[in-house]
Order: structure tokens, then sequence, then C-alpha cells
């Protein structure tokens, strides 16, 4: 146990991972071929279809997926696995293959997300991982979908920070903006995901200065007259007169976070455009939802800035996904496909392949493919009215780059789009529902 690693992801898992490795040891199965699938079984809080998310975060975690001296002797020495475990530990490197569906795709019950090909032991240790960083970004990116449908040409900013730990704040970031959010307050997602950020001032700064007017003549100072400033500290029609005396007709924006928001939204925007601003924006930024959003949808209103309910998935705070042994090898080496039985819970044992099938550009059904075999899966050649939904994220163990840091960031967020104009027109309703497509099981 002498390497010295950096920071490594292999601790985040659970107990059982390793205890399972060290009775796979003991055995001898550790090394039979497995093919574990990362799905969902319905769709959380009855929407009506899914975003994946967290497919990068979780490529550049596998990078760092290894045992190094810390952990290991962690391990020794609270007694989770054997001698034999710990220096099989020492060597474990992540050799297999992933497919699944790209980052920013849409999912629906069933759909298999991530097929993870290995021998038992390096496959099954990497459930935690996978699950926890897909199960939170989804949850976030499923939340900041409907909110980009209610809000239409609207723009959206994030800013859940202070609602979320530290580190979750900068996934839900880029998990939002992936799903259709244009901007960020997280300065730590701009800087590793190359997500815009934005923000000016809280109530802090207008209550810091002796008068409403000087905070905004010296905000003005400093950030340009395009800056927007935040009117409600005090009396809202008061705030607006003084921001356009101080700053004139072309102040870029006022901020409203508080009230009645559709009313005083109307009566901002009237008192704007009566005191000659009729090109200063209005953003509202109060305890925002999809639901909240939309019933803006008629008012004076020029984006939105939503903090708790996007960060914390808007009432469905995990994508509830599962990552289950759906084949293996036996002991004579041939394949055998292996489902979970239990009541509300089973699963469909076999490799499979995944479509979305088209009728005049719009999706009709999530088609997926159960192989016998291992071999025999189906490719995009035998569904031409459909499109094939998986590519291979790591081969040999290697994360595919393309998927991986802000230029993969921003191949998500151009892919759900594409996706998302998919759609049917009823997909995009609010209400609590069936799926929107049907998820359909043929036989390879």
């Amino acid at each position: 146990m002498t390497r010295v690693d950096a920071p490594s992801s292999a601790l985040l898992t659970d107990r059982y991972e390793l205890t399972m490795i060290d009775a796979a040891l003991r055995d001898g199965t550790t090394s039979r071929r497995c093919v574990f699938e990362l799905f969902g079984r319905r769709l959380p809080g009855a929407r009506r279809f899914g975003v994946v998310a967290g497919t990068g975060r979780l490529l550049q975690q596998l990078r760092s997926f290894h045992f190094g001296d810390d952990g290991l002797r962690y391990l020794r020495d609270h007694r989770v696995v054997g001698p034999d475990t710990l220096r099989f530990l020492e060597h474990y490197r992540f050799t297999g293959t992933i497919r699944g569906y790209r980052e920013g795709e849409l999912y629906f019950p069933g759909s298999p997300i991530l097929t993870v090909e290995g021998t038992f032991a390096e496959a099954v240790v990497l459930e935690t991982l996978a699950l926890s960083i897909l199960n939170h970004d989804s949850a976030v990116a499923n939340a900041a979908a409907r909110m980009s449908i209610a809000a239409g040409d609207r723009p959206l900013a994030e800013m859940g920070s202070r609602r979320a730990a530290e580190r979750s704040a900068v996934a839900a970031a880029r998990a939002a903006y992936i799903a259709g959010f244009g901007a960020t307050s997280n300065l730590e997602a701009g800087r590793e995901w190359g997500i815009p950020t934005m923000g000016t001032a809280a109530h802090a700064w207008t209550l810091l200065h002796d008068t409403e007017e000087d905070a905004f003549r010296h905000q003005v100072a400093a950030l340009g007259i395009d800056t927007t400033l935040l009117v409600d500290t005090y009396d809202i029609r008061a705030g607006v007169e003084t921001a356009i005396r101080v700053a004139g007709t072309g102040l870029g924006g006022v901020r409203i976070d508080s009230g009645d928001l559709p009313t005083v939204a109307a009566e901002v925007r009237a008192q704007l455009d009566d005191l000659g601003a009729t090109r200063t924006r209005i953003t509202v930024t109060s305890d925002l939802d999809e639901f909240a959003i939309a019933a803006l949808a008629a008012s004076p209103v020029d984006a939105y800035g939503v903090g708790t309910s996007v960060v914390t998935g808007s009432g469905a705070p995990t994508a509830g996904m599962v990552y289950k042994l759906v084949a293996r090898q036996d002991a004579a080496g041939g394949w055998v496909a292996v489902a979970k039985a239990s009541t509300d819970k089973g699963s469909k044992g076999g490799r499979k392949a995944a479509f979305r099938t088209l009728r005049h550009g719009t999706a009709t059904s999530e088609l997926i493919a159960i192989s016998d075999g291992f071999d025999a899966v189906q490719t995009a050649a035998d569904h031409p009215d459909a499109r094939a939904l998986q590519v291979t994220l790591v081969e040999a163990g290697e994360p595919d780059a393309v998927f991986e840091g802000s230029a993969g960031t921003r191949l998500a967020r151009e892919h759900h789009a594409f996706a998302r104009d998919e759609l049917p027109v009823t997909a995009l309703a609010l209400s609590r529902s069936d799926p929107a497509l049907p998820t359909v099981y043929t036989d390879a």
C-alpha cells in the first residue's frame, strides 16, 4: 500500500459493495462477466418525462475511482474487508464498458439509462457513485426542464446555492443549465463547467447605505446603467421612481423579490412606461417554481430567477433510479438473463437496446429490445423509423472525453433541446399524468 493517488472517489460508496467483493473473492465469482443496468421504475412526481443529467460528472469521477493509501488504511483499520480484498482493491481499475443515454436525453420508465459491463467486482462497486450522481442531477434537471417549458422564451437564472450543500449547489447549477436555464449565480459552476454567471446586489446593499438613492447611485457608478436594481427593499413604487431618477430611462432592469408578483409586475411595468423607461426589463425572483412561472405567462415579466425549487427538484428531490444486475455468466461461461421479482420492485432481465420511435419527427414510444443472448443486440438498422438512444460512454475503462468538462456540458444542453423538440405537445403540460410516451418491450 505505497501508491500515492490523486483525490479518490472510491469511498463515495456503500459498505455492502465492498463486502460483496470480499465474499465473491472467497467463492470465486469475482471475475464473472456481468451486465448491470441503471434505470427508473417510474417517473418521480407523476411527471411526463425525465431528463438524464450527471453523466459527464460520473465520467469525471470514474477517472479518480481508485483506492489510495488513506482509503485502504481506513478499510483495514475498520475491518471492512479482509487482506485479500485489500490487495485486490489496491490494484482496482474499471476496465469494462459503459453504454447509455446521452446526457440531456429524455427518459421514461424502464429506459436503460446506463448499461455497465465488466466483471462482477469492477461493475458492482460503481453502483452507489452512479446512483448518487444521476439521481441528484436528474432530479434537478427534471424540475429545470419543466420550469423552462413554463418560461417559454423568457430567460431563467439558477440562484439556489444557499439552499443546497456547497458541492451539490455546483452540480445543481450544471443540471439546470443542461435542462434550459441560461445562467447561474454560482461562480464555481461558471469556472468548472463554463456556465454563464449573473448577479448584482442583494437587499443588504440597500440596507448598508443611508438611503435607497445612495445605494442605487453607487451601484450604477460601479456597474453602469445596464445593471439591475433591486426595488423592493422598502416601497416598490418609490423604489422604481428612485431607480429611474438615478439611472435614467436607459436603466437595464429592476428586480422584484416579493409581493403578489402578477399584480406587482403589471404595476411596475405601467410605472416604468409612464416614466419613459420602456426598455427597462423586469426580473422576478420570489420563491418561484414551474407553477408560479406558468402563472406569470401573461404578466409583463422579462426574466426569472429561481432558487430553492430548482435545486431541490421542485417536490421530487431524487429521480428514484436503481442499479440492477440484468445478465451474467454462469459457471460454465454461458450468459443468463437475471431479474429481481420483488413486488412493485421487479426488473426485466437481459441486455437491452433502446430506441425512440418517431412519426413525422414526433416521438411516439420508448422501444426497448431485450436480448436473450449477449451479442444479439439490435441496432439502428433494425429500426429505421426510430432514433437509437444509447452511445458508448466508456470503452475498455476509458471515458470518452467528448462528454466531459464544459464542452460536454454544452453538448448535453444542445442535445436536451433537440430531444425535447421531438416530444408531442401533450408532454409539455405541467399537471400530474402518465408518462408522455409508452415504454414498449420487444425481443431482439
